[in-house]
């Protein structure tokens, strides 16, 4: 990924966060809001309910924590993978904190039109859009080049996609966070996300560097 890419979607996500913000402090975003909700709730079934309750889990810190250690087993055992676990914990461990920070911060009331399920806490960002985000992006990163095939690596773009954004939709239809909550997490996300790849990928280059130097006079 060259420089002027990496720094596009750094911007981008950083503008979008930023705007989440400024919108949600002026209530020029309600309406779009109850829109939103008024339309994913209409969809209410009982099938539908229990199957967002296991996207809900999935995304949860708990099942976020299986995740972790399977990750490591999987990066270290079978993929032979050292400073890439490093960057694989730092990722989701950044992401929890980040969207804590932030909830602390903007102090958002959850909303309270139609909850199938209850919860404490702020709103905005969606902590579980947030790690949504960080966790399949990072998994996708990782896995990536070893997928030989191009349309293995398009079922892994497809299956992160769809998770992400279910995981998301989730929390709108449980009736806990507000639609731009998750896309305020999925910015917060994305951005994070992007750092770190981006620090991490400019710190093996320096290393390859010092330990692959060349010296065509010797």
């Amino acid at each position: 990924m060259n420089t002027k890419l990496k720094f596009s979607l750094l911007l981008i996500t950083l503008v979008g966060f930023g705007s989440m913000t400024l919108l949600i402090k002026d209530n020029d975003i309600v309406l779009f809001d109850e829109i939103i909700i008024s339309f994913i709730q209409n969809l209410e079934t009982p099938f539908l309910t229990a199957t967002m309750n296991f996207f809900s889990y999935i995304g949860s810190g708990s099942f976020i924590n299986i995740i972790v250690v399977l990750g490591v087993i999987i990066l270290y055992f079978v993929l032979h993978y050292r400073s890439e676990i490093l960057l694989f914990i730092f990722v989701l461990m950044g992401s929890h904190y980040i969207f804590r920070f932030l909830k602390e911060i903007f102090h958002r009331a959850r909303p309270d039109l139609h909850r199938l399920i209850e919860i404490g806490g702020y709103s905005f960002p969606s902590g579980h859009a947030t790690n949504a985000m960080t966790v399949y992006g990072i998994l996708s990163f990782l896995l990536w080049r070893h997928i030989p095939t191009s349309w293995g690596r398009k079922l892994l773009i497809l299956f992160s996609t769809i998770m992400i954004l279910t995981i998301g939709f989730s929390r709108i239809y449980l009736g806990v966070h507000y639609p731009s909550d998750v896309l305020g997490g999925y910015f917060a996300g994305a951005f994070w996300l992007s750092v770190s790849i981006w620090c991490f990928q400019f710190v093996k280059e320096k290393i390859y560097e010092k330990t692959h130097t060349k010296y065509p006079y010797i």
